[in-house]
Parts: C-alpha cells; sequence; structure tokens
C-alpha cells in the first residue's frame, strides 16, 4: 500500500525554497524535485496554482485536502 502523502512532507522537500523571497509552483517542484520528492508529492505540487507563495503557510488554502500527518 502506498504511503498518502503529508504536508509534513511537502514542507520537508520544499522548505528550502522559501529562503529567500518566497517561491511560485515552478520553484517548488524544481526543489521537491532536487530533494527528491516521491512522485505522489509532486503531483499535490503541481496541483497549486502559478502564484507566488511568501511562506509555507499560503501552500495549505490550496492543498488543504492533503492531511498534516500520517
Amino acid at each position: 500500500m502506498m504511503k498518502a502523502v503529508t504536508r509534513v512532507e511537502i514542507a520537508d522537500v520544499v522548505r528550502s525554497a522559501f529562503d529567500r523571497n518566497g517561491a511560485n509552483r515552478t520553484d517548488l517542484l524544481r526543489v521537491a524535485e532536487s530533494n527528491q520528492a516521491r512522485p505522489q508529492v509532486l503531483s499535490a505540487l503541481a496541483e497549486l496554482p502559478e502564484r507566488r507563495y511568501g511562506a509555507m503557510n499560503d501552500l495549505w488554502e490550496h492543498i488543504g485536502h492533503v492531511p498534516i500527518d500520517a
């Protein structure tokens, strides 16, 4: 059985994208890929609208269906 994607897992692979002036979807996907995110995490990030996210919490309003933790 495949492990569900969680917000904790997403945060772990994209956290460094917020070190500067925030990140857009493309930035988040690039950072997640460089951190070897699972394909399911990349799919969840691909659902985000293409806009600038100033902080991690800005992501959750767009992928609120993703549980916080397993």
